[in-house]
């Protein structure tokens, strides 16, 4: 097209978009603007711009470039497309709050920084976790059952915790924001354990004569307000860094795409880096140096990581917080059992209600298609009033709002079905380590000792070596076979996991039955234990991984985090329910003193415990087969067609706001 046609089609353009409207209105919408472009193939974007200016009104919106397609703010401004193909697609801003540049954010340019924290954060966690038990029974003077539950107990807690960290970051402070203040509360609780362990009259007396004396309710008291500082700190991080670190990698990007699940795993090898370090190097300090300096370390490697997190913010994409998405998940509850007691039935897709903006009501969020599941959750997108107020979501929700629910409750069977690992895994720091302690640590003929708390190492150490063998050679060779362009889906790796986690504690319990009957047992090496460390390792590594991958996957724009804290609660709730099973083992078994677990562990009858974990493991294992089997993901559930014909995975960004009722009472599809 000629210089000459282009201007008399933009003209012409223009003039039908006066004759229609008059001057050009203020909510002048992206479905009007589009109903006019599409009969201009190659319009000038600038020169459209120009004449789009020419008949605002004095009072103009803004115009923004934007990289992606043709969108519509809250505000109904014009967004006219720039043909930058540098800008990224999933509504990522750079610091200064614009549209994210590729080249310049994000990518491997902002995930070591966040890699860097993870580390940091994991050696201070694992140097407290795999030694706590230690400390609360030789210094503050509790039993082993005791310190292990309550070990159990507050790594639950840090894990559940999660959950509120989530909360905070999606509806108000945003992922980045939230690691800061968490991390600053971490460091607190550091400082106080620190000083804790460093203050004689923080701790109980040396113990000269039997019965020793217990710590102070005051003591107790510090010691337990630095560890609920850290467990805090632990929620509101967790939840948020593997969400943020995947925020760099633009999901409409097939190169980074790939890249984004190449994070996960190297995010995982940074989860046992740190790990490794935590139970090698400082469980080594705490016992040549003692407690003081085995916590003061991890303390200022946290600090420092702080810093270096701070320092890469030129470099991070952002999310702007989406509000509260369990707001809105009440929201559609309340809705739509309102709706089913007043009789409302959806009889087809077009009775729903969604914005015809182009992006979802939802701040940042992209548009949700609707799906035929759970369709009772529909009723709530269902107009039957037309006097009613559409802006109230407590009368009436969108059905990406609907969607977004749907798409929370769908993941709740994987989610229940994969906790039993999580039971398994709180064993790694408390009864595994216990078992450690009493064997014989030395290192080949060597005087040197490995410490009790340093054992889990072999868990590490494998998941260390398994992850960059399965990202460089199992992948691909799978990839062959299966077509996969990750090998195996993040549910088939998840059942890879649980299936190793059944032979982990299956290898435990045989491992301690022969301690148990073995007459010198003193001198029988700790490296029994090494196949259970090894196989919950690789149970870690593919069922974590998989995990990860699968929550992130699955959740929307406005529930990524949630989905992530979802992931760690388990662990926390895996915890708790450890620490039940404990009790009600011993209880049955006949308690501390002639049960299956009692104080002394040479006594005890640990083998048994571990058996009923393998039961545990083996039923929850057929459980997850059946979840997955049934599971459908979000691009896998069928969308409803209307009447029409036109699927709602694409019509959806036209919805009218519809429904309503004839004069027989029957709902119908309205356009208001």
């Amino acid at each position: 097209m000629d210089n000459s046609k282009t201007e008399a089609s933009e003209v012409s353009f223009s003039q039908s978009i006066v004759s229609k409207f008059g001057t050009l209105p203020q909510s002048f919408t992206k479905d009007q603007y589009h109903d006019q472009v599409i009969s201009l193939p190659s319009v000038r974007l600038n020169r459209l711009q120009r004449i789009l200016f020419t008949f605002r009104r004095k009072k103009q919106s803004v115009v923004t470039k934007w990289g992606g397609p043709m969108f519509f703010s809250s505000q109904d401004s014009i967004v006219v497309p720039a043909m930058n193909t540098n800008l990224v697609q999933n509504g990522s801003l750079d610091f200064r709050g614009r549209v994210a540049d590729k080249q310049l954010t994000g990518g491997w340019k902002g995930a070591p920084f966040i890699i860097v924290n993870e580390v940091a954060e994991r050696l201070a966690f694992f140097a407290i976790a795999v030694n706590m038990v230690a400390y609360l029974v030789r210094e503050m003077r509790q039993t082993l059952p005791t310190a292990a539950t309550h070990v159990t107990d507050w790594i639950g807690a840090a894990y559940v915790l999660t959950l509120f960290g989530a909360f905070i970051a999606d509806s108000y402070l945003g992922r980045f924001r939230t690691i800061i203040i968490f991390s600053g509360i971490y460091s607190v609780g550091m400082v106080m354990l620190t000083v804790s362990a460093s203050v004689d009259g923080l701790r109980p007396p040396p113990c000269t004569a039997r019965p020793c004396p217990k710590a102070t309710d005051g003591q107790t008291a510090f010691l337990y307000s630095a560890l609920a500082l850290i467990a805090l700190g632990t929620g509101g991080i967790k939840p948020c860094v593997s969400s943020f670190g995947a925020d760099q990698f633009d999901e409409a990007d097939r190169s980074e795409e790939k890249k984004k699940y190449a994070f996960f795993n190297w995010f995982f090898f940074a989860i046992n880096l740190g790990a490794l370090i935590g139970i090698t190097l400082m469980v080594y300090l705490e016992l040549k140096k003692g407690w003081s300096w085995g916590f003061a370390v991890p303390t200022a490697a946290m600090l420092i990581s702080v810093v270096i997190l701070a320092g890469g913010f030129r470099f991070y994409r952002y999310q702007k917080p989406m509000g509260s998405p369990f707001t809105r998940f009440v929201q559609v509850i309340v809705v739509s059992v309102r709706n089913h007691f007043d009789g409302v039935r959806v009889e087809n897709a077009g009775q729903l209600f969604e914005v015809m903006t182009q992006s979802s009501d939802i701040v940042g969020a992209r548009k949700l298609p609707h799906t035929n599941q759970y369709q009772f959750f529909d009723k709530a997108a269902i107009v039957i009033d037309a006097e009613v107020d559409s802006r109230s979501r407590w009368k009436l929700c969108t059905v990406t709002q609907v969607e977004e629910f749907k798409s929370f409750i769908r993941v709740l069977p994987v989610w229940a079905s994969t906790i039993a690992l999580s039971i398994c895994f709180a064993q790694l720091s408390t009864f595994f380590v216990s078992q450690a302690a009493i064997m014989n640590r030395k290192f080949g003929s060597s005087n040197f000792e490995i410490p009790a708390g340093s054992v889990p190492v072999f868990s590490a150490i494998n998941a260390l070596i398994l992850v960059p063998i399965y990202e460089k050679l199992i992948v691909p060779s799978i990839r062959k076979r299966t077509g996969h362009p990750r090998g195996l889906t993040s549910l088939q790796r998840m059942g890879v996991g649980l299936f190793i986690s059944i032979f982990a504690t299956l290898s435990a319990a045989v491992v301690e039955k022969r301690r148990r009957e073995d007459k010198d047992r003193a001198n029988m090496t700790v490296f029994w234990l090494f196949p259970q460390f090894f196989l919950i390792g690789s149970a870690e590594v593919f069922t974590y991984v998989g995990q990860l991958e699968f929550f992130y996957d699955e959740a929307t724009d406005g529930t990524r985090s949630i989905s992530s804290a979802m992931f760690l609660s388990e662990i926390g709730i895996g915890s708790w329910l450890s620490t039940a099973i404990v009790k009600i083992v011993g209880r049955a078994t006949g308690g501390e003193e002639r049960g299956w677990l009692r104080n002394r562990l040479n006594e005890s009858k640990l083998d048994y415990f571990y058996w009923v974990l393998t039961g545990i493991n083996a039923v929850n294992f057929l459980v997850f087969l059946v979840v997955a089997w049934c599971y459908k993901s979000r691009g896998m559930v069928g969308r409803v067609t209307d009447e029409a014909g036109e699927d709602q995975g694409k019509g959806n960004n036209k919805q009218n706001l519809a429904g309503g009722l004839n004069n027989g009472g029957e709902l119908k599809s309205i356009v208001l």
